[in-house]
C-alpha cells in the first residue's frame, strides 16, 4: 500500500490553469449530466452523482448550474446529447496517452484531439492501442485537513481501500481501489465520518515510462498540457513519470 503522490509529479504545472472556474465548471456539468443520465437523478440511489455534486459543491459551482446539469441528464431540460468517447495515442518519446471526453460533437472532438496529437509529436491510435498498458481503478477522493499518513493508511484498510496519497488540494486524500469495489470505499469513507468530493474510474500504468532529460520532459508535458486543458477533455491519463532531478529543472 502506497502513501504518497505520484501525480504531482507530472500535474504540477496545472495549478495555475486548473484554477479557472469555468474549466472547472464544465467538467463537473458534463459529470453530473452523464451521471444523471446513466443513474437518474437521485442522489440516494446514484453514488456516481453524489461524488460528483459533492465536488461541484466543493468547487463552489453555483447550485442553479448543479440543478440544471441534472436535469440535462434526466431529460428534464432539453439540449446537446452528451456522449463520452474515450481516445488512445502515442506521445513523443513512445509515451501512451488515454483521453476520456464528453462532447456533443464526436466528429468535430476527433478531428481535434487528433491534430493536437500529431502537431506535439504525438499520433492517435485505435481503441485498444495503449489500454492494455493501464490497470481500471477506482479512486475516491475526501478532505481531511487532520488526516496523517497514518491514519489514513488504518482508513484506507478498514474501508478496503488498495492503496492511498495525499491529492492535489490541500487536505485532500485519494484512495484507490478495485474497480468493482468503487461505491463500497466511497460508501464506507462516508459512513466514517469523511466527506467525499469525488468518485470516478480511472487507468493506472502497469510500467511508466521515467523520463530523464529536460527537453522530453518538456514535450511530454505540452501534450498533456494542451490535451488537459481542451474544452470536451473529463480525464488524460498516461504513463509518464517526470524524474526527480529533471522535475527540479523544470519546476
Amino acid at each position: 500500500m502506497s502513501g504518497h503522490n505520484k501525480w504531482s509529479k507530472i500535474k504540477f504545472t496545472k495549478a495555475a490553469a486548473d484554477a479557472k472556474k469555468g474549466k472547472i465548471f464544465a467538467r463537473y456539468s458534463h459529470e453530473i449530466t452523464l451521471a444523471a443520465k446513466s443513474g437518474g437523478g437521485d442522489v440516494d440511489t446514484n453514488p456516481r452523482l453524489r461524488a460528483a455534486i459533492e465536488g461541484a459543491k466543493a468547487a463552489s459551482m453555483p447550485k442553479e448550474n448543479i440543478d440544471r446539469a441534472v436535469k440535462k441528464g434526466t431529460g428534464e431540460l432539453q439540449g446537446a446529447t452528451i456522449q463520452e468517447v474515450t481516445y488512445e495515442g502515442y506521445g513523443p518519446a513512445g509515451t501512451a496517452i488515454i483521453v476520456e471526453v464528453a462532447t456533443d460533437n464526436t466528429n468535430r472532438c476527433s478531428s481535434e484531439i487528433r491534430t493536437i496529437f500529431s502537431r506535439n509529436g504525438g499520433n492517435m491510435g485505435t481503441p485498444g492501442s495503449v489500454s492494455y498498458q493501464f490497470d481500471r481503478k477506482g479512486e475516491v477522493s475526501i478532505i481531511d485537513a487532520a488526516l496523517d499518513e497514518d491514519t489514513a493508511m488504518e482508513l484506507a484498510m478498514d474501508c478496503g481501500a488498495d492503496e492511498f496519497e495525499q491529492g492535489e488540494n490541500e487536505g485532500e486524500w485519494v484512495f484507490t481501489c478495485g474497480p468493482t469495489d468503487l461505491q463500497a470505499v466511497s460508501a464506507a469513507l462516508s459512513a466514517a465520518g469523511k466527506n467525499v468530493t469525488g468518485m470516478k474510474l480511472v487507468m493506472v500504468a502497469q510500467n511508466p515510462t521515467v523520463i530523464s532529460d529536460v527537453d522530453t520532459a518538456h514535450k511530454v508535458m505540452r501534450i498533456y498540457e494542451l490535451l488537459d486543458d481542451y474544452d470536451d477533455t473529463m480525464n488524460v491519463f498516461t504513463n509518464f513519470e517526470i524524474d526527480e532531478a529533471i522535475l527540479d529543472q523544470l519546476s
